[in-house]
């Protein structure tokens, strides 16, 4: 059954989706993108969080171009941690855009090939895509020079307005960008809004709050801590890079619960890393 599920989920389209005024949500299969920056602002700035999968460069381009025009660049890319859903178009899209890439000076060994992450775990569900875990890739990235880190006063390049939040448990420089402005929250994967171990829930798209993909999390005490660390944000709307977005009373409930019972709806009954 979810075999046939997860071939669905691999064949859907990219689409995209508008969430504000300068908030774009790019969905892949097992992943998204988001594009951030009004179009009508006169600076045209705009900045990519996330650079998804392997090929989907020419995606993330089409898309960018569609709402900031064509030839646009983003004045940065921001990458909430490395993982190979994460960065997997970041070479081909630096060939083609001079946009540097920012991300937590404790991410930063895994984006100049200097350390490996841990290898996924298929022991913490028998949900298909946690099965298939150990087929995705742990290596590191050299970007070189080309990435850097995060100020360490919070800001984010070519995000005005925005600040980062050291998010860690899923990695050690996990980060979340949180804009205090309007409360709207990008969680990176500190937070889904699906279950992403199942291809059913990936495929459905069901909002609910689940903890860090399982398979990946290696540091479940400061995951928790970190889930911790975002409802004291007492965000008015979550986007998460897997999952649609959640926002108002819903999210303030499922924050709530998800918070108190952490180690029962997130924390994985068995694996390596529990």
């Amino acid at each position: 059954m979810e075999k046939n599920i997860l071939q669905e989920i691999t064949k859907k389209p990219v689409s995209s989706q508008q969430i504000t005024k300068d908030i774009f949500l790019v969905q892949f299969p097992l992943v998204n993108a988001i594009l951030v920056g009004n179009p009508q602002a006169e600076s045209g700035e705009w900045a990519l969080i996330g650079a998804g999968m392997a090929h989907t460069a020419k995606a993330i381009i089409k898309e960018a171009e569609s709402y900031f025009g064509k030839g646009s660049q983003p004045t940065a890319i921001i990458l909430t941690h490395g993982h190979f859903d994460h960065v997997g178009a970041i070479i081909e899209l630096t060939n083609q855009w001079n946009s540097p890439i920012y991300a937590h000076q404790l991410e930063l060994p895994y984006l100049k090939g200097e350390r490996d992450y841990q290898p996924a775990d298929p022991n913490v569900s028998e949900g298909l895509i946690a099965q298939i875990s150990p087929t995705f890739p742990n290596q590191s990235i050299d970007l070189g020079d080309r990435v850097q880190a995060l100020p360490a006063d919070g800001g984010i390049p070519g995000m005005f307005g925005w600040r980062w939040v050291h998010t860690p448990g899923h990695t050690p420089g996990h980060v979340s960008l949180f804009r205090d402005e309007d409360k709207i929250l990008i969680v990176g994967d500190a937070i889904t809004t699906l279950k992403q171990d199942s291809a059913e829930a990936v495929l459905s798209k069901e909002k609910e709050l689940n903890g860090p993909p399982a398979y990946f999390t290696t540091d479940w005490d400061s995951a928790k801590n970190s889930v911790q660390t975002i409802k004291d944000l007492n965000p008015e709307m979550l986007i998460s890079s897997h999952g649609l977005p959640i926002k108002g009373e819903k999210l303030r409930e499922q924050l709530e619960n998800l918070v108190v019972n952490f180690d029962e709806i997130a924390v994985p009954q068995e694996g390596v890393y529990v």
